[in-house]
């Protein structure tokens, strides 16, 4: 599970964003202040973090300098200082993206999941029926044999592999396909690429990779 620490001073902001990327299955520890934060950072170890720049006790520049001294996790600044100078000195500490306030849940969602991927988290995903995932390079392969998926379906296989085990909404799923070049999947279109993945992944006669949960959506089974 991809564990999130959240460095947010705005008690509506905060809890708002937990709302919504807990609904993802992100796990999500909350710090209101510098302080706070580099003990959290001390405490545990996170995938990503989300940083406010502007806090009470300090800067969101001071938690990136520490986060980058404990580990190599990926960091998106969220601020309302959308001056040049706050953006380069951010990402020549090391920050993997900017997001500025106010900005929409389903912006912050697509940043996430870009910065991840690009981080590579895990190199490599396996699945049950010798299905290989190359994160890094792109490449998914049974038993050693390349699998050919189109962009669409890959991205909806790193969907199901964001949230292994988890039962997804269809909307969920559209989300997760969705990409900042606007590529339009509508609702009908997702079962057909649901159809394309399971006949590339799944084997005759073994049990399904992708489950359907009436009523519910799909589940990738580990």
């Amino acid at each position: 599970m991809t564990e999130i620490l959240l460095v947010e001073d705005d008690d509506t902001i905060a809890s708002g964003l937990r709302y919504a990327l807990e609904q993802e299955g992100y796990a999500l520890t909350l710090a209101a202040t510098v302080a706070d934060a580099l003990e959290a950072l001390k405490q545990h170890s996170f995938t990503l973090l989300l940083i406010d720049l502007g806090l009470p006790d300090g800067s969101g520049f001071d938690v990136c300098r520490a986060a980058r001294r404990a580990g190599d996790a990926a960091v998106i600044f969220l601020t309302a200082h959308d001056d040049e100078l706050s953006t380069v000195m951010g990402l020549d500490m090391g920050a993997d993206d900017y997001v500025f306030k106010p900005f929409r849940i389903r912006e912050l969602q697509s940043r996430i999941r870009a910065v991840l991927r690009r981080k590579g988290g895990t190199a490599v995903s396996t699945l049950p029926g010798g299905i290989r995932i190359d994160l890094k390079k792109a490449e998914v392969t049974r038993n050693g044999d390349p699998v050919a998926l189109s962009a669409l379906e890959y991205r909806l296989l790193l969907a199901f592999l964001a949230h292994p085990g988890q039962t997804l909404t269809r909307s969920q799923l559209l989300e997760g396909i969705f990409d900042e070049g606007g590529s339009f999947v509508n609702d009908n279109t997702l079962t057909v690429y649901i159809k394309r993945l399971r006949d590339k992944l799944e084997v005759p006669g073994c049990p399904p990779l992708i489950a359907t949960v009436r009523g519910l959506g799909y589940r990738l089974e580990v």
